[in-house]
């Protein structure tokens, strides 16, 4: 557990969001490796059903992990007020609802995966395979979300680098079992699913019996945990919006699919290997804003409000320093990154297109995701709530459709930082109001 409530912001901030980064890093690692693994032995169909599940998935899981991103607030937030007793409560809390998402989340899943890829017009020659890979891949919901969990409370406690070592060894399981499960026992896009199910089912039994070892204080015992209705709806009342921003966002992918779904197979295929690729780049700003959420809600919760905007300053210019060097690699190695995952010609040129658009804006993203982790921090999430519907929504997807209409795919990859720069533009404007400092849950708060 680490107090952020005093020393250096930026080095703080650095700190803690660096292992962050680098189990994320894994995390996409093992997704970029299902991607190469079913693009190169099994086909661009395979690897397009592959990409068609990934919105699908983001739209079953956002709003519950919105839910913990509101719990990681409140836990940052008691922390830093060193009410440890409400802490305790709001772990317990976290883990019954989590528990109990998942049951939901996994059977609404299975029950009308099959109709919800056909509402987004996928080809018929990627259905089927689309279907088989969500099933197998939505028995793992309950791991996913126990660990996602876990990673959530000790975030709001300052500890970032737990959960990355079990997040990596995780990682590299997955890896090796992606090659065994296809390579050698050719289960084909199955196999897949079922590398990515056992190595989440590991990570999270392996991380609660580290923390029932060695954090008496986090013990996970299931049946002595209390539900708090208090602190459920303090965490609703910062996570709601959070969730449901990130819900309208898994929709405007689907939404966006839909768009891409017109331009047939390939383009699907080039979609889902360029934003495996974009992945990277959006990592480090969603690190460096998560770790600053965690700094502004445990500073909130101490009464120091006037460290926010140095931690703001720093972690600005690291989250752009990081943004620039991800686009240079990207625009010089366009055809080369393409090239990781297919060997299909018609794909790497249409992917290619992509990745020489949008990464001239990664500084737009980091700069935008940046001055939102303030606000998530304090918990303040309605209003960045309302600002992503109406960069996605009345933007990013009819500036990606009307530019598709005229300039073909092309177009629809300019409508990404269309938006982008809209949704900037609303943040900064909102931030300089200081209207987000007065929403901290813990009483007292400066």
């Amino acid at each position: 557990m680490k107090d952020l409530t005093t020393g250096k912001e930026g080095k703080l901030i650095l700190h803690f969001a660096l292992p962050m980064l680098a189990g994320n890093v894994f995390q996409q690692l093992y997704n970029v490796v299902d991607s190469i693994v079913v693009g190169r032995a099994i086909g661009k169909e395979a690897l397009a059903a592959v990409g068609a599940n990934f919105p699908f998935i983001f739209a079953l899981i956002s709003f519950i992990v919105g839910i913990a991103i509101g719990s990681t607030v409140v836990i940052s937030q008691y922390f830093g007020a060193k009410k440890m007793e409400q802490v305790k409560r709001a772990i317990d809390t976290l883990y019954i609802f989590m528990f109990f998402a998942s049951v939901v989340v996994t059977t609404l899943g299975i029950l009308f995966a099959k109709d919800i890829f056909r509402l987004i017009d996928l080809p018929a020659d990627v259905l089927p395979a689309a279907v088989q890979y969500f099933r197998v891949y939505a028995l793992g919901f309950i791991f996913f979300f126990g660990f996602q969990g876990t990673s959530a409370i000790m975030r709001g406690l300052g500890d970032s680098k737990t959960p990355f070592y079990f997040l990596g060894g995780s990682t590299l399981l997955n890896i090796a079992l992606d090659l065994v499960f296809v390579l050698v026992f050719h289960w084909g896009i199955k196999g897949v699913a079922a590398a990515t199910v056992f190595s989440q089912a590991v990570a999270f039994f392996a991380i609660i019996f580290y923390m029932n070892r060695y954090h008496k204080f986090l013990d996970f015992r299931p049946l002595k945990m209390r539900f708090d209705k208090l602190i459920f709806r303090q965490s609703l009342k910062i996570g709601l919006p959070t969730g449901f921003q990130q819900t309208f966002v898994a929709l405007g992918f689907m939404a966006l699919y839909r768009i891409v779904n017109m331009f047939g197979t390939p383009t699907i295929a080039a979609y889902s290997v360029a934003i495996r690729i974009d992945s990277f780049a959006a990592m480090p700003a969603m690190n460096f804003s998560a770790a600053l959420a965690t700094f502004v809600g445990q500073n909130m919760g101490a009464g120091k409000t006037e460290r926010i905007h140095k931690g703001l300053m720093a972690t600005l210019l690291m989250a752009n320093m990081v943004a620039v060097v991800i686009s240079v690699v990207a625009l010089l190695f366009a055809a080369p990154l393409m090239q990781i995952f297919t060997k299909d010609a018609q794909v790497v040129e249409i992917g290619k297109h992509y990745l020489l658009i949008v990464p001239l804006f990664y500084m737009v993203f980091a700069t935008m995701f940046t001055i939102n982790g303030v606000m998530r921090g304090a918990g303040d999430t309605l209003i960045p709530m309302f600002f992503t519907i109406i960069s996605l929504w009345f933007v990013r997807i009819p500036a990606s459709y009307f530019l598709s209409l005229k300039y073909g795919t092309i177009g629809i990859w300019w409508g990404i930082p269309i938006a982008w720069f809209v949704a900037l533009t609303l943040a900064f404007t909102y931030y300089k109001t200081g209207r987000w400092k007065t929403k901290a849950v813990v009483s007292g708060t400066k």
